[in-house]
């Protein structure tokens, strides 16, 4: 939508142009999200709809982007469903599930990824107890999830990041089911930072680990998850609560967006094309067809 909104925009008449445009505008939304690789897979869905139709007048070729745009709003919805009743069907009666950064509606076209299978359980008459990470710094879970959740009439629990292995220890959670931001073809994947930490946390407690996410997030040009690039943001994210310095304002800060989590750690991958176990080196394999 971003793509189809720019190109409105554009004033010039000619193909030539409008491409020139349509290319800079590409870039400079894939700028915003490095890590994010269905972005991309977006974006180069879209470059290459107005490519398909460079012969036509530009007027039709922003008609068409819009469409197009529409199109991965209609698939969207759908694959998040059919994501839901494969990993609903991982959950049982009375679990207690972990989550961590956002993974709902507020993230995909439908009812999420994550927190869609959540739904679809309790559609599915389950009842399920939720612990939802505050993800520091910028506190999606606490701000994003907590509040969806809530408004879907969920049973969820906030808990601070450093909170999770105290929980785990008291026998308090079932399963952890995050999202994902980019999965190599090797099955390390890349979400929001502190992923890791629950990954680690739930193999030493022998809590499965499930990692929910679509095709389009799976990046079969990079090998494992040392190659994905991990997006760093501004010291004053982790410096500042609520606007305000709790720290002295000169310190220096380390700030990535993401982690990695090995693949060893993650008990199985759901996506709209149903479950995968390891060995996922072989097994995701068939997800590029």
């Amino acid at each position: 939508l971003g793509v189809a909104l720019a190109a409105r925009s554009f004033k010039v008449k000619d193909q030539t142009s409008f491409m020139d445009e349509l290319d800079k505008t590409v870039k400079y939304l894939g700028s915003a999200r490095p890590t994010a690789v269905n972005l991309f897979w977006a974006l180069e869905r879209m470059r290459e709809c107005a490519l398909k139709h460079a012969d036509k007048p530009v007027k039709k070729i922003k008609e068409l982007l819009l469409k197009e745009a529409l199109d991965v709003i209609k698939e969207d919805k759908a694959i998040c469903r059919r994501m839901a009743g494969f990993g609903a069907a991982l959950i049982k009666d009375g679990d207690r599930i972990l989550t961590h950064c956002n993974a709902g509606a507020l993230a995909t076209a439908d009812y999420g990824t994550a927190l869609g299978v959540l739904y679809m359980a309790k559609q599915q008459g389950k009842r399920v107890k939720i612990y939802s990470d505050e993800t520091r710094p910028l506190q999606q879970g606490a701000r994003l999830t907590v509040w969806e959740l809530m408004q879907n009439g969920m049973d969820v629990t906030l808990i601070c990041d450093n909170m999770a292995a105290s929980l785990m220890a008291q026998g308090r959670v079932d399963k952890v089911i995050v999202g994902a931001d980019r999965i190599a073809s090797n099955g390390d994947a890349a979400n929001k930072i502190g992923t890791y930490n629950l990954a680690v946390l739930a193999d030493y407690h022998k809590i499965p680990f499930y990692v929910v996410a679509p095709i389009s997030t799976f990046d079969f040009t990079t090998k494992s998850g040392r190659e994905i690039p991990i997006e760093e943001r501004h010291p004053d994210e982790v410096r500042r609560i609520g606007g305000r310095f709790v720290s002295p304002k000169g310190v220096k800060v380390y700030n990535p967006a993401f982690d990695v989590t090995p693949n060893k750690l993650i008990t199985a991958i759901v996506t709209e094309k149903g479950v995968f176990h390891k060995p996922f080196l072989s097994n995701l394999s068939m997800c590029k067809t």
